[in-house]
């Protein structure tokens, strides 16, 4: 009697242990069949991947090559890295255009973000139907091409003493409807109740605007931020137009110079690309994770 009932005590565990093993087994297939199916796609995104990090790297082996090697195709890392930084500063001044990269996509970021967001703000929150048909005639500038208001913009300039001066550079770019659009619509996301209870704290609408929207929509800053940086910074054609000083080039200017000669130095060239390239990216990466909550209209 005692072996038997042990015996049936023990069933019901051999049961259990049974069907544990079995869905074990389940779901390892079915974690198994699903990677299978996902297989392709792994391989696609490995692909696409590759295609686009492809460039980046060819420019960083080309910058340590010659342009022999650079013609033959070589992809691989080179020795001729401080040849080229020693050609690329002998020939141009790459820190004086570096400086007023910064200098002008810095003041041009700034201002621009500041007035844009303050008509991004005034529109959205401070409704009425004129507002409204404003905004709508600001949409359609923007199906204006910029070179069809480059001559008029030249003469304005030139009649204001601002050729080859950063005025000249960031005035055309201080407000554009795209950014006064990405502002608007994500002001949408700013809670109203905020901006009430600031009216009877007895906050006026500037420090409404300076201490409680900016902070909130700090993540619709930083994608502006973004956006706006690597534009001023990769401008090339108005900067061409306004800067003839060789002192007041940019970057993408003094790349341009590198490529219009007679005999091109592939390698001093991608040296130059190299160091254009580098604080576009530093940018992007730091602000990566703010410009994705901006995009999306994030709000904190």
């Amino acid at each position: 009697m005692i072996k038997a009932s042990v015996h049936t005590m023990a069933m019901p565990t051999t049961n259990k242990e049974q069907e544990t093993s079995t869905m074990k087994k389940t779901k390892t297939r079915t974690i198994s069949s699903i990677q299978r199916r996902l297989i392709p796609s792994y391989i696609f995104l490995i692909i696409v991947s590759f295609i686009s990090v492809f460039p980046l790297y060819w420019m960083i082996t080309a910058a340590t090559n010659d342009t022999v090697d650079v013609a033959r195709g070589k992809i691989v890392f080179g020795t001729k890295a401080m040849e080229n930084l020693t050609k690329l500063l002998e020939g141009q001044d790459l820190w004086g255009a570096m400086g007023n990269s910064f200098l002008y996509a810095i003041v041009q970021t700034i201002v621009c973000l500041l007035i844009c967001s303050l008509a991004g703000y005034g529109f959205e929150l401070y409704h009425d139907k004129a507002k409204d048909k404003l905004f709508g005639i600001l949409l359609l500038a923007m199906m204006v091409p910029q070179v069809a208001t480059m001559i008029p913009l030249f003469k304005m300039m030139s009649k204001l003493g601002f050729l080859n001066t950063v005025w000249a550079f960031i005035l055309p770019s201080i407000s554009t409807p795209f950014m006064i659009m990405m502002f608007r619509q994500n002001s949408r996301n700013f809670p109203v109740e905020i901006m009430e209870a600031s009216r009877i704290d007895g906050l006026s609408e500037i420090k409404i605007f300076y201490k409680m929207y900016m902070p909130i929509m700090k993540s619709t800053y930083a994608a502006a931020a973004v956006i706006t940086f690597m534009n001023a910074w990769n401008a090339y054609m108005w900067p061409k137009v306004v800067m003839s000083d060789n002192r007041a080039q940019t970057m993408p200017m003094l790349i341009a110079n590198l490529a219009a000669g007679y005999t091109i130095d592939y390698g001093v060239l991608m040296m130059g690309v190299l160091f254009c390239s580098i604080p576009t990216m530093v940018v992007f990466f730091v602000l990566q994770k703010q410009f994705a909550e901006g995009i999306t209209g994030a709000v904190k």
